[in-house]
């Protein structure tokens, strides 16, 4: 076997273990000399063993001198040498050694160890002044060197360093050469003694002070640990100046609150691409929004480019927008109506959108949402210094993003997120966690009332702590007046807060006979047919073809369900309204019931969903409806002609059957002249509603969903000599909105208000964007069903200016008959519920019973009176104010930093705050090894200390606390990563079947290769959910070419005018297939240790 003096590391033949065989076989070396190029602390735990009985050691190490050069270049002076900064560099490289170190007991040790061995002078280090030392060179050499006891040379490749010795997982490939011939030793020794008389001495003292700087520092006090776990968890948010955004426009107020909201919202838009901004009603979001959007256009790239912002608003508030951008003196910005995003020609131009009134988009199975999703996933125009365009970034605007389902808060997030491809923390499907959260949601609506609340906060809970936290800025005026810096601001600028009372009941009686009509309706109207109960059978015409004719229809049987669901739910609303409005809806369905029997007694039954085919029989213009068919039957596939032969037979049955049913109920109750509701109206219009005590203004605002609801009650006041009231609705808001600002807007200057309108009676076109504050009572005439416009309607009088002292909110009930047949008052708590444990509010609107809870910005739990979140912050800020010195010192400590303390609740655990530049990770490790998941809250109350508590020796366990912690995070990584990257597993339906048809024509002869890339990075955003309806629309035109085949030019013709809708790549943006790619987030994240706390028993 060929002996060589060569070795490398691999097969175990590491510099460890040859230096393990020196000291075996050269048992007699007084002298052990290192010149390397970098020495690690951390490493020395491997050697010292070996050095245990080595007089003099002595280690010399080079410097970075391309970085020293580089600062006296900076500083325009030539580098000759410099012993200071020499120490200083190995002082660093040392503290940066120690920093990243394994986080083990015995590294620590090692480390120790080595600072004890520097001080009692066993091991003497030197840093070479002007020589970066790429040499690694171990001289072993006896007490009596000469020819005859040479000792040993090792020089290669291998630092004195973990790698470097080959103690680690993760141990470089290293090359040496061993030499014992006394001319190899004595040059190598004479060479290092040249070298050595040249360096500059680390002193004990540097040392000693190098690991003070560091974690091994045993000073650290609880009270310490806690105020840095605080101003590491906060990061820039402490820093913050209410001055740093220049003037303000004449007429507006510099409030904290809102220049804060701009910093954080500019964070949130780089870590994610977009946020909600979700303050309650009537803090200011508008101006929140020209704020963010003045900060941008000079933060992207300006003056290389210039951003244009775009605002989608509703026309309402499309006015206020204007005036306010020009105020403050943005030029670069258009402004669309929320209905009209498919007039927008080029996309690409925008950079930022601002998305008011954003919970309109809620649902995404509508053509705007469809839009709008595409407009904020398109590309800008800026090209990045990386490559590729820049992703535009989004803000949604709305005090209420959520209404009752957690779709939709899936959606909203969707615009600016990939559904299974997300940069929240710890949620990078976000399909897989509402789908979980849906079906949660949906059982919950099945349980007892008081169960049903309960389920629900605590989902909401979930899916604000995982999702609109992270997402989200939001604030209500609790928040703003229980800490000290928002409320001297708001003191400083005189704006007070009016105070609302929890909801005030009107309660209307039914005499018995009217008592036992709402009886017989509610039943006609609720109970099965086979039990007397309405059909709604004329609604439900498609579910009834015969098979061969259904199939025209897709999802034919849903779709009429559907419709009578809704047409039962319109008859229960309506009679909740109002008697007239109900009984004009009746009679509305009684007249569509008679004209579709009219259509079967004359043998031609006419399918049109998109016309009011009632409408014409009942005016006897068949002849005209024919005509009418006739023509867009040609464009319109839903259209039909019928014989009564192509329904099944039952249908007719049930027309019939529903005809003399309305027949009845109308003659009852047009037989009704009586409207208790509105007598008790009218009374209290005498009493409490205009009580001068509780309406200083004499001011009222009334809702009703129903304008024939508003248009009655109107004429009523009239009659009654109020000629002081004025309806508002759709046909005519324009036309009164100046009326309306002087009566009721109290922002305008007080020479422009007037008062010849008192009372305003409308629909909900005025729950939004107006301002109608100088009412302070809102009376919800009827139930308003949907809690957004609930929060909605009091946002116009609960605002920042509002004359009076209270708003109160009356809400008409009926005797508990309604609660009973329709549980109504459920519905309504449960979706207020879902909004208050989901974002917050701090008002009781609809129902006394509801649980309120105030999140903030920031986190909370449901039973908590305020936001803990924001209080941890607002204590930090005024830490840093009182003590600016040593809030810089608490600031500059080392991460890493620990300390014991005595508990005996939480002995023999382990309290760790972990990050990654994506997420924060905090964990308590118990004494049996379990480790539990932390909320920041849950971990705030722990870490919090006092200034005067002590510190305590960590126990035994602690370092393995900590690894344990570590590797769940790495655990929890990992599991995502294998959730993206096996992502085609959890496919719906429709996914699936898009995948489908795009893999069966991706290498179809017939198309370039510009189409096939469409194909494949189609494929790849079905994939990552990049677009709620791209793989709904592929999976339709699959269907349709199964139902009918079609040729393929036909069918790639199809296809790719689906695709080129969508911004994909191969469009006119190819570059931006980045945005399509998956992310860094596949890549492993490092997590740092941040700090830690281990607890003994007290």
């Amino acid at each position: 076997m060929t002996h060589t003096k060569f070795f490398t590391n691999e097969q175990g033949n590491t510099l460890l273990k040859r230096f393990a065989g020196v000291f075996e076989h050269l048992p007699n070396i007084a002298f052990f000399d290192a010149l390397v190029g970098y020495f690690r602390a951390s490493g020395y735990f491997a050697i010292r063993p070996y050095l245990e009985h080595v007089p003099r050691i002595r280690i010399l190490v080079g410097i970075n001198v391309d970085r020293i050069v580089a600062q006296y270049h900076a500083q325009g002076v030539l580098f000759k040498s410099d012993p200071q900064m020499a120490v200083e560099d190995f002082r660093q490289a040392m503290k940066a050694d120690i920093q990243s170190a394994a986080y083990t007991k015995e590294t620590e040790d090692g480390i120790l160890q080595f600072i004890d061995d520097v001080a009692s002078g066993k091991v003497q280090i030197k840093a070479h002044p002007h020589r970066k030392l790429h040499a690694k060179i171990y001289i072993f050499r006896p007490e009596h060197f000469n020819e005859y006891f040479s000792g040993e040379v090792i020089t290669g490749s291998s630092n004195l360093t973990v790698p470097g010795l080959g103690n680690s997982e993760s141990s470089n490939y290293e090359f040496n050469v061993a030499l014992r011939d006394y001319e190899d030793v004595k040059f190598a020794a004479d060479e290092f003694e040249k070298l050595w008389n040249e360096g500059v001495d680390v002193l004990p003292v540097d040392v000693r002070n190098v690991a003070t700087r560091t974690y091994l520092n045993e000073t650290f006090t609880p009270y310490d640990i806690y105020l840095k776990f605080l101003i590491e968890y906060f990061g820039k948010n402490v820093e913050f100046d209410p001055n740093n955004l220049g003037d303000l426009p004449e007429g507006f107020k510099r409030l904290s609150y809102q220049i804060e909201a701009v910093e954080q919202g500019f964070d949130l838009l780089k870590r994610h691409n977009g946020f909600f901004l979700a303050d309650v009603v009537g803090l200011g979001k508008t101006v929140v929004g020209a704020l963010i959007a003045k900060k941008f256009f000079y933060y992207n790239d300006f003056p290389s480019h210039i951003s244009t912002t775009l605002i989608v608003t509703p026309p309402a508030i499309r006015p206020y927008w204007r005036e306010t951008l020009d105020k403050f003196g943005l030029k670069n910005y258009e402004i669309v109506n929320n209905g009209s995003l498919h007039t927008i020609a080029h996309p690409e131009k925008y950079d930022l959108i601002l998305v008011d009134e954003a919970h309109k988009f809620r649902n995404d199975t509508s053509d705007a949402y469809n839009e709008l999703q595409k407009l904020c996933k398109s590309p800008s125009s800026r090209r990045m210094k990386e490559g590729g365009y820049a992703p535009k970034k989004v803000v949604l605007i709305s005090a209420t993003p959520l209404n009752n389902r957690p779709a939709d808060i899936r959606n909203l997030v969707l615009l600016f997120q990939d559904g299974k491809r997300s940069t929240l923390p710890g949620e990078s499907n976000l399909i897989s966690f509402f789908a979980d959260v849906t079906e949660a949601f949906r059982d919950a609506q099945k349980l007892p009332l008081e169960e049903a609340r309960a389920k629900v906060a605590e989902l909401y809970q979930n899916v604000r702590e995982k999702v609109i936290t992270p997402l989200t800025i939001r604030r209500t005026r609790t928040d703003l007046l229980e800490h000290d810096d928002y409320k001297q601001d708001l003191d400083a600028q005189g704006i007070v807060f009016p105070h609302i009372v929890p909801p005030c009941h009107i309660l209307y009686e039914l005499e018995p006979a009217l008592e036992q009509l709402y009886d017989d309706t509610m039943a006609s109207l609720s109970l099965p047919p086979e039990q007397g109960g309405l059909t709604y059978f004329r609604y439900q015409a498609l579910r009834y073809l015969v098979v061969e004719k259904k199939g025209r229809y897709q999802n034919a049987e849903l779709a009429s369900r559907q419709l009578a669901f809704m047409m039962k739910t319109l008859l229960v609303k309506r009679l909740d309204s109002s008697f007239t409005a109900f009984r004009a809806s009746l009679r509305r369905f009684a007249n569509a019931t008679v004209a579709m029997m009219t259509m079967f007694r004359n043998g031609k039954i006419y399918i049109a969903p998109n016309l009011n085919v009632s409408e014409y029989i009942l005016e006897d213009k068949e002849d005209e409806l024919l005509d009418k068919i006739s023509s867009l039957m040609e464009t319109d596939p839903s259209i039909m002609i019928c014989t009564p032969d192509d329904f099944e037979p039952e249908f007719i049955e049930g027309l019939r059957q529903d005809d003399a049913t309305l027949r009845g109920l109308l003659e009852r109750w047009d037989a009704v002249t009586d409207d208790p509701k509105f007598e008790t109206f009218a009374r209290e219009l005498q009493n409490a509603l205009f009580d001068p005590a509780r309406n200083p203004q004499q001011k009222l605002v009334v809702f009703s969903e129903s304008q024939e609801t508003t248009a009655y009650l109107v004429k009523r006041l009239k009659a009654l000599g109020r000629d002081d009231v004025v309806e508002i609705h759709a046909g005519n808001r324009k036309e009164k909105m100046p009326a309306i600002r002087a009566n009721f807007d109290a922002n305008l200057p007080h020479a422009q208000w007037r008062n010849d309108i008192n009372i305003v009676i409308t629909t909900e076109v005025l729950a939004e964007g107006v301002n109608l504050h100088r009412a302070n009572i809102i009376v919800n005439y009827d139930t308003p069903w949907n809690s957004t416009r609930l929060m909605q309607r009091i946002g116009r009088v609960n605002r920042i200016g509002s004359p009076a002292g209270n708003i109160y909110i009356y809400n008409f009930y009926p005797t508990a008959k309604v609660d009973n047949d329709i549980e109504l008052r459920k519905k309504a708590i449960m979706k207020l519920q879902a909004f208050h444990s989901a974002l917050g509010e701090d008002s009781q609107i609809y129902s006394t019973e509801e649980e309120v809870g105030t999140f903030g910005l920031f986190e909370k739990s449901p039973e908590e009176s305020r936001d803990e979140r924001l209080a941890y912050l607002m204590e930090l800020r005024k830490f840093k104010r009182e003590n600016p010195q040593e809030f810089l010192r608490l600031k500059n400590m080392p991460l890493r930093a620990r300390t014991g303390r005595k508990n005996h609740l939480l002995s023999g655990g382990t309290l760790t705050f972990i990050k990654s530049p994506k997420r924060d990770a905090f964990s308590f490790v118990t004494k049996d090894g379990e480790l539990l998941e932390l909320t920041f809250i849950e971990a705030a109350k722990q870490f919090h200390a006092l200034a005067p508590e002590k510190a305590f020796v960590l126990h035994d366990q602690h370092h393995a606390h900590v690894n344990q912690a570590i590797s769940a995070f790495h655990a929890q990584i990992e599991a995502e990563r294998r959730q993206e990257i096996i992502v085609d597993a959890s496919l719906s339906p429709y996914d699936r079947k898009a995948l489908t048809l795009l893999a069966s024509l991706l290498n179809a002869p017939e198309i370039s290769d510009e189409q096939q890339a469409l194909i494949k990075a189609a494929q790849n955003a079905i994939k990552i959910h990049a677009y709620n309806q791209l793989p709904k629309k592929l999976a339709q035109l699959a269907n349709s070419t199964k139902k009918t085949p079609m040729r393929l030019d036909v069918m790639l013709e199809k296809l790719f005018a689906i695709l080129e809708s969508f911004p994909l790549s191969g469009s006119e943006h190819a570059e931006s297939l980045g945005a399509l790619t998956f992310p860094s987030s596949l890549r492993q994240e490092q997590p740092e240790i941040i700090i830690s706390e281990s607890f003994m028993t007290a």
